[in-house]
């Protein structure tokens, strides 16, 4: 998938693997996330350090990431460096040494990753939420990096079997975008990640994706974590729409309104008007056979019955009477002007072509998504609110005892 943008001198390129830290069973638990490490290690023909040395020599940036149902191996470089980018990262994907002396040595760096997200006290806070909503033993409750445990436990013959089962041409998408040219990236695509056969010969079928016609059982139920913090964290929320349902662009405006900006109902009424935290948003996340919609604060551990109380207020307020017209023109406005600005650059319009292709059932462009926007009406608001904001409450709080 490519994107042709005028006026700019850079380009963007991404790999996309349709493989996550929920196609892990318990034994693999962070086993994505351990490879998207390891794949930066070496090739037959790069160190380590020629893969960092080739990007950096050029001003280039280059990173990966892991999720729950995919992996992102991205590049964005000057336009002449495109060639370069493309070789590199084909070289990664398809010619990992995945060596034992990396694995020990990537192992040590993961394990202090673990301890610096715990030391984290708003990514315990959305792990703990995750892991109470969807139950510590299933995919989608578990962390990406994976624990202390499983971490230890991990083999190389256990990473080397998940590489070669996921990491297949039919389970990846290629995505690029600014100053590019569809034709030479396909040849340079097809040349660089060629090799040692990547793109030839036939294979076990893929393991089964996510959507199997059967949603997630979401728990509510109150989550609790003592940590030596100066803060109180808390996430409060419940179930959501999954990623392909038609009301998330209903749910998207009503997002905005409770608690997208400084304009919002939350900020306004738990920061501004009260002064009972700093930070206070609220969120949606999407997946492809479920969701989970909620409010995240830090506030001083002597205010949190007072945040909790107001945030309940609002959710119910929203769930009984919706929202006003004034919110949702506000609120269409900004996700509108957030959608246009954050696609003004190369990244992230490659990002959009390649999470398109890989996990939606379409590719709309960005006038249809600003229509789809802006048809929203208050009625699609109401009944999204007093769908989600009446489902049973999932709470996660990390803080001193």
């Amino acid at each position: 998938m490519t994107e042709q943008l005028a006026g700019v001198r850079s380009a963007s390129f991404g790999v996309w693997v349709g493989v996550g830290s929920r196609d892990e069973s318990a034994t693999q638990h962070g086993c994505s996330h351990f490879l998207e490490h390891l794949l930066f290690k070496g090739t037959a023909e790069r160190s380590a350090l020629d893969i960092s040395i080739a990007l950096d020599a050029v001003g280039g940036e280059f990173n990966a990431f892991t999720a729950k149902e995919y992996t992102c191996f991205h590049a964005r470089v000057l336009d002449t460096d495109l060639p370069l980018a493309i070789d590199v990262l084909g070289d990664m994907i398809t010619s990992s040494s995945l060596s034992g002396e990396d694995v020990e040595a990537e192992r040590d760096v993961i394990l202090d990753e673990i301890a610096m997200h715990d030391d984290d006290p708003d990514d315990v806070a959305h792990n703990l939420f995750a892991e109470q909503a969807w139950g510590s033993g299933t995919p989608l409750g578990r962390s990406i990096a994976g624990t202390v445990a499983s971490i230890e436990a991990l083999s190389r013959a256990q990473v080397q079997r998940f590489y070669r089962r996921h990491y297949r041409p039919e389970n990846i998408v290629i995505a690029a975008a600014g100053n590019v040219d569809h034709a030479d990236v396909v040849r340079r695509v097809q040349r660089s990640f060629g090799r040692a056969g990547f793109l030839a010969g036939e294979a076990d079928p893929l393991p089964a994706r996510h959507a199997t016609g059967r949603r997630p059982r979401v728990h509510g139920g109150l989550v609790e974590a003592v940590r030596p913090f100066e803060q109180v964290n808390l996430v409060l929320g419940m179930e959501g729409p999954d990623r392909n349902d038609d009301r998330r662009f209903a749910l998207g405006v009503l997002n905005t309104a409770l608690g997208g900006g400084t304009s919002s109902r939350l900020f306004q009424e738990v920061r501004e008007r009260r002064g009972l935290a700093y930070s206070v948003f609220s969120f949606a996340s999407h997946h492809a056979d479920s969701g989970l919609v909620g409010v995240s604060v830090g506030c001083l551990p002597t205010k949190l019955d007072d945040v909790l109380t107001v945030v309940r207020t609002e959710l119910s307020r929203v769930a009984a009477h919706g929202i006003t017209e004034e919110e949702l023109v506000r609120g269409k406005g900004q996700l509108r002007g957030g959608l246009v600005l954050g696609l003004e650059d190369s990244g992230s319009r490659m990002s959009r072509l390649g999470k398109a292709e890989l996990v939606h059932d379409e590719l709309l462009s960005i006038d249809e998504v600003i229509a789809r926007i802006g048809a929203v009406t208050l009625d699609e608001v109401r009944e999204v609110g007093a769908d989600v904001f009446s489902r049973p409450e999932i709470l996660a709080v990390v803080g001193p005892a």
